[in-house]
């Protein structure tokens, strides 16, 4: 119960933060297309991710609320946060007990390093990944009987169905089957799930695989990509990125390897590892061009800090928590909550403006409606809304779901003046 108050106090607190928000980015890329969808369209990737279950809840809000407002979409989202914490702390309480499940609870409440899968709707995609993930792993740590895993099948494949992180959860829950005497039968729950997951990729999944085969230099790079984004997920808990980072990657690696000497490895904790490195070694071979730091941005630095967080969750168990020790681990919690919560604060400020960079795009759109010297092929703003390179259909989408930025004043007129100059054909007078 405290867990559960204290997540809806925080998502609340996250929704206030975000009051601000609006569509964004690749979330265009659903809105203008939505009217054209069929039910063959949720089998289609975005990017190289599997989406029917993100394009549906799209589809179920653009149908019902619409555009003109974005509260409902964070609602959503905030939702399967609070879930995520919640869900984490009982994957940790079985294991750590109670007082390790409370601090890894707290330390995803306001993941300030994941400040990007807090603030933008569309990042339901991985926190519905993330929320089945776990609820699968809990099953699995129930008695081996049909019904759970049954229902640690099904909510695999729903994990795959949000993103394809739920690959990535799947990675650790055959690993922790596969070398644990007696279980392994169990993996047979789990072959429909592979068996759809290899039939989608081969009809739909591969149209999105890159173009070009990953280069020499691009795997010398990615042992850097992938240290790098695990030293990102740790420090994301206590709110320190770069090469701080790698520095608790250290204390951290020090920590396991402690745990194990002293409690001995088990099949759990090699799965989890198997899925945290295969998360990034994967994400790598699709991202590493983009240059090894990317591993360390906030939407992946999420996922790789609730890895970590049930990785680590076995070392809490030998930490001294009783007499002063348990004062000092306190104060310890909330110091790096109070860290993690001026980050996320920061983070929101920084997501204002952006917002209000796109919210003059989208004014700049309804101001030229109907002008005669509107480019058809005119892209308002490549940075905040690569996905609109043709304004009729965006004005299709408000058509049908209406304007989020109807009623709203013009704050940014420096960035309102310049989407006007972009829309408009050159020479047109």
């Amino acid at each position: 119960m405290i867990v559960v108050i204290a997540s809806l106090v925080a998502t609340t607190t996250i929704l206030l933060l975000a009051r601000s928000s609006t569509f964004y980015y690749d979330e265009w890329t659903f809105v203008l297309t939505a009217p054209d969808w069929s039910l063959t369209t949720l089998l289609q990737p975005h990017n190289e991710h599997p989406v029917m279950l993100t394009r549906a809840i799209y589809a179920v809000l653009l149908s019902t609320v619409g555009l003109r407002s974005y509260f409902p979409y964070m609602v959503v989202l905030l939702a399967f946060q609070a879930a995520n914490v919640v869900l984490l702390f009982e994957v940790v309480r079985r294991r750590a007990g109670d007082l390790a499940a409370l601090g890894s609870a707290a330390l995803l409440m306001l993941l300030g390093a994941g400040w990007e899968n807090l603030f933008w709707a569309f990042q339901v995609q991985f926190l519905g990944s993330v929320a089945c993930g776990l609820g699968m792993l809990l099953a699995l740590q129930a008695e081996p009987r049909r019904r759970n895993l049954l229902v640690a099948a099904a909510l695999l494949t729903a994990s795959l169905m949000f993103s394809g992180v739920g690959l990535f959860f799947g990675v650790a829950a055959a690993v922790h089957l596969a070398m644990t005497p007696g279980r392994r039968r169990d993996l047979v729950w789990f072959a429909p799930t592979a068996v759809c997951l290899a039939a989608w990729y081969l009809a739909f999944g591969r149209t999105y695989a890159p173009s070009t085969a990953v280069s020499p230099a691009d795997l010398a790079s990615l042992p850097l990509y992938v240290i790098w984004g695990l030293g990102a997920g740790v420090g994301g808990l206590i709110g320190v990125s770069g090469f701080a980072g790698l520095a608790i990657l250290v204390l951290a690696a020090v920590a396991v390897a402690y745990s194990w000497k002293r409690g001995g490895p088990d099949a759990f904790r090699f799965g989890i590892a198997a899925g945290l490195v295969s998360f990034y070694a994967l994400t790598g071979l699709i991202r590493v061009q983009l240059g090894y730091q990317q591993s360390g941005a906030s939407r992946y630095t999420y996922e790789g800090a609730i890895f970590w967080v049930l990785l680590l969750a076995d070392s809490a168990r030998h930490l001294p928590w009783r007499g002063m020790w348990r004062l000092a681990l306190v104060e310890c919690l909330l110091l790096v909550c109070l860290n993690n919560s001026v980050l996320l604060y920061n983070s929101a400020t920084a997501r204002t403006a952006t917002m209000q960079r796109q919210i003059a795009d989208l004014q700049a759109l309804a101001a030229l409606r109907g002008d005669p010297c509107l480019n058809q092929i005119g892209a308002v703003d490549t940075l905040v809304m690569p996905a609109e390179t043709s304004p009729a259909l965006y004005y299709r989408a408000i058509d049908r779901y209406g304007d989020p930025s109807a009623g709203l004043p013009v704050v940014d007129r420096a960035d309102f003046d310049q989407a006007k100059a972009n829309l408009l054909t050159p020479g047109c007078k």
